[in-house]
């Protein structure tokens, strides 16, 4: 018969201690870095562990101290910086992508690289003048693009492959019959 101070309730079921423990195994993180609590945890540990009769001196508290917040605030301005690179990213892509809104229903010259196969069946690859008709923005993986349509297929096209962008030439629309005035 287990005893409550062998024993761990997870979620409403009371286990064995030893077999839960066992079944499931603790997560450890990779000690590559030290994080702040790892230095704290020095410190408590080396006030706890120091001879009474020869304490260490206060300066070397006070310096060790001032590492840390100083390894503290740089690890702010550091995860700072990536974030505010994040926002910068997106700044960019929102940018780009209403740059590319205004080519919607324009026309568009780009490079495409087409990959087949020889006689005998090596793979060859050559580049492609298209001409298009820009449909849409598209973003695939963080990547804005534009689809372009040509003869009924679309392409996803990258931008650095359009060559050139411009208006459709205007349908020629048959003239309208004069009606003369009565």
């Amino acid at each position: 018969m287990a005893n409550a101070l062998n024993t761990i309730t997870v979620d409403g079921v009371t286990y064995n201690a030893a077999a839960y423990e066992a079944s499931n195994p603790k997560e450890t993180k990779a000690n590559d870095d030290l994080d702040r609590n790892a230095f704290l945890q020095l410190l408590v540990t080396q006030l706890q562990n120091q001879d009474p009769l020869a304490p260490q001196d206060n300066g070397e508290y006070i310096a060790q101290l001032a590492q840390f917040s100083s390894l503290e605030q740089m690890t702010n301005v550091s995860k700072g910086l990536e974030d505010l690179g994040k926002v910068v990213g997106n700044i960019d892509t929102s940018v780009l992508v209403g740059q590319l809104s205004g080519m919607i229903g324009k026309n568009i010259d780009w490079m495409e690289t087409i990959n087949e196969a020889d006689a005998e069946g090596n793979p060859i690859s050559h580049n492609e003048k298209m001409t298009g008709v820009v449909s849409g923005v598209s973003i695939v993986e963080g990547t804005p693009s534009i689809v372009v349509e040509k003869d009924g297929t679309k392409y996803q096209v990258d931008i650095s492959n359009v060559a050139h962008v411009y208006e459709a030439a205007p349908e020629e629309t048959p003239e309208a019959p004069q009606t003369e005035p009565a």
